[in-house]
């Protein structure tokens, strides 16, 4: 059943930096402005010096980038982004695994939001908010939230790494955006109507991302992504579906999901056996019945 809601409004930007710098902890530096080229570039800029935390949000950005470098633009007000810089100490190999945990750890903290806010148990879907390897969150099978994670050398403590990490949310226009691309897109203000979840502002969805990330990569540092593994399972958009592996267009090969192995690698059963899928410009896509042999 749907409920007329109003989408969530982005607040100025100042008055947006300000109650996140109130809420937030820790964080070396908290900013948010009406314009920019890209958050992740801009804090990758800093991120070389930073020794703390930070965030920098922007109502609009004109050089977006999602995966591979591709570009993407969004309209004023109809999307939520944001970039938060972690600096820690990582071995080289456990960077790949960042780009799944991102996704976890944002699919988690939301999840958590929509059942905080909603109380009525029978009006919402548990596993409807859910992350397509390697970070995309969805509901039910329609894009909600993209994520870019990048890396760079800490100069301040050169034996770190500084992480971006980068959400594109939708807060409205999925209906729009799903006729423009061809394919399903989701959007918060629709999450609201079917979940009553009226009281989650775009301060709450900032915050619990935000501090979710900083912890999950303090706990990747410690742990190893194995430790994630039963998280992830649990919030797997793919696990148990036949998806096609796609590079560059064309479908490499095809199999079954079966959830991720402990550096985060997508594992695929397909006929030539057990496959390890590395994030990168291969692309994961559910296999349709059209598509089935």
């Amino acid at each position: 059943m749907l409920i007329d809601a109003r989408p969530p409004e982005l607040p100025a930007p100042d008055a947006l930096a300000r109650e996140l710098s109130a809420r937030l902890d820790g964080f070396e530096n908290i900013a948010w402005t009406a314009n920019t080229g890209s958050t992740n570039a801009d804090l990758l800029a800093q991120a070389r010096h930073c020794s703390g935390p930070m965030l920098l949000g922007a109502h609009q950005q004109d050089a977006g980038r999602g995966r591979a470098g591709r570009p993407w633009q969004n309209r004023a007000g109809a999307t939520l982004m944001f970039s938060c810089a972690f600096p820690v100490q990582l071995p080289t190999v456990q960077l790949p695994s960042l780009s799944p945990l991102a996704g976890l750890a944002a699919g988690e903290a939301l999840r958590g939001l929509v059942t905080v806010a909603d109380d009525r148990s029978d009006r919402i879907e548990p596993n409807a908010l859910r992350v397509k390897w390697p970070n995309d969150l969805q509901w039910h099978d329609a894009k909600l939230a993209g994520i870019l994670v990048e890396s760079t050398r800490n100069l301040v403590r050169p034996e770190t790494y500084t992480i971006v990490i980068g959400m594109g949310l939708n807060l409205k226009d999925g209906d729009r955006l799903s006729q423009s691309l061809g394919r399903s897109v989701a959007d918060w203000t629709t999450i609201m109507q079917q979940t009553g979840s009226f009281a989650v502002s775009v301060a709450d969805i900032v915050c619990a991302s935000a501090n979710a990330w900083r912890q999950a990569v303090q706990e990747l540092a410690t742990d190893g992504f194995d430790a994630f593994r039963p998280r992830f399972s649990a919030i797997d958009a793919l696990a148990g579906r036949e998806v096609n592996v796609i590079d560059q267009g064309a479908v490499l090969f095809s199999g079954t999901a079966q959830g991720l192995d402990e550096h985060g690698r997508l594992l695929v059963q397909a006929p030539q056996g057990l496959v390890s899928v590395s994030v990168g410009e291969i692309s994961i896509r559910p296999r349709t019945t059209e598509q089935a042999p």
